[in-house]
């Protein structure tokens, strides 16, 4: 059965976005390896990560209906932003709920824009609950950060632009939260190009994927040890397993202070600011956690802008 978002779909959300987003750019980095690396900066995206591509989509796809009812979601923060930053875009009054795990930074940046924020729960699963009831009760219309298909399709843009940009990658690494950008991702370019090796990178304390790829099946963690909110909900999806099982060839992991040191580096030695999961792929390799074969072109996207390398 193929599980993946088609090229069609992923095409449709890039022409929605044309002009609505930024079109980041690449940077050619080399490793303290040697190792000559890809970088796809959507740190320096709208809103400060991927996220407003799905969410922006994913709005603009809605009915008049739908939207003055007003938007809700829940958040590790940067889907948060996606959907405040997409509200504020379209004139619709947003409700984020943010689990107590949320950066600071974050959580002062969405009480700039988005109309309500709400701090409750130990992690995004216990915040989501919360927002799927504001959705009942209220009949706020739900956003979901990552099991929803034309979230995935936005995300999958990136797929596109990497592609168009450096068409001679062979793996390209991506960070792991609920699934939906390494879903979107990898549905783009294995259309494109089959051959292409997709690696995700999960947190050692929030192997969520990985554990459910492992068992056939969506496993709920019982606990959540990582300091990277974004990279951590208990549970998945079946559209993301789905999909993270049938295009993604590998998932490594890394723990906190190997993406600590990433984001440090990155800062240091290419003067980009960013939260520690958008260190993650840069951990996997720097650590040997993924060997490249000798001469692969390889490409990361990082993700999300943060003060975690300062």
């Amino acid at each position: 059965m193929t599980s993946h978002i088609p090229l069609s779909l992923i095409e449709a959300a890039s022409k929605n976005l044309a002009g609505r987003i930024r079109r980041t750019p690449q940077m050619e980095v080399i490793l303290e390896d040697g190792l000559a690396v890809s970088l796809k900066l959507e740190s320096l995206q709208i809103s400060g990560s991927f996220k407003i591509r799905g969410a922006l989509n994913t709005i603009l796809g809605l009915d008049a209906a739908a939207l003055k009812c007003g938007l809700v979601t829940a958040s590790g923060g940067n889907h948060g932003m996606g959907v405040a930053t997409a509200g504020a875009m379209t004139g619709t009054p947003t409700t984020i709920y943010l689990p107590e795990n949320t950066p600071a930074s974050k959580i002062e940046k969405l009480h700039k824009i988005a109309s309500e924020v709400v701090v409750q729960g130990a992690v995004w699963d216990d915040a989501n609950l919360l927002a799927l009831e504001a959705m009942e009760k209220q009949g706020k219309t739900y956003v979901h950060p990552f099991a929803d298909k034309s979230v995935i399709a936005g995300q999958g843009t990136l797929g596109l632009e990497i592609l168009e940009d450096t068409p001679n990658l062979d793996v390209l690494l991506i960070a792991i939260g609920g699934g939906g950008l390494i879903s979107g991702v990898a549905s783009a370019v294995k259309a494109l190009k089959p051959g292409i090796k997709v690696i995700g990178i999960e947190a050692t304390g929030a192997p969520t994927l990985k554990r459910s790829v492992d068992a056939g099946k969506l496993v709920t963690l019982e606990e959540i040890s990582t300091r990277a909110s974004t990279l951590a909900p208990r549970r998945s999806a079946e559209l993301n397993l789905e999909i993270i099982t049938e295009l993604v060839d590998d998932i490594v992991l890394v723990n906190d202070a190997e993406m600590q040191s990433s984001a440090k580096w990155l800062w240091q030695a290419c003067g980009l600011g960013v939260e520690l999961s958008a260190a993650a792929a840069i951990a996997a390799l720097s650590t040997k956690k993924y060997v490249p074969k000798s001469g692969e072109n390889v490409g990361v996207i990082i993700c999300g802008a943060g003060p975690d390398g300062f």
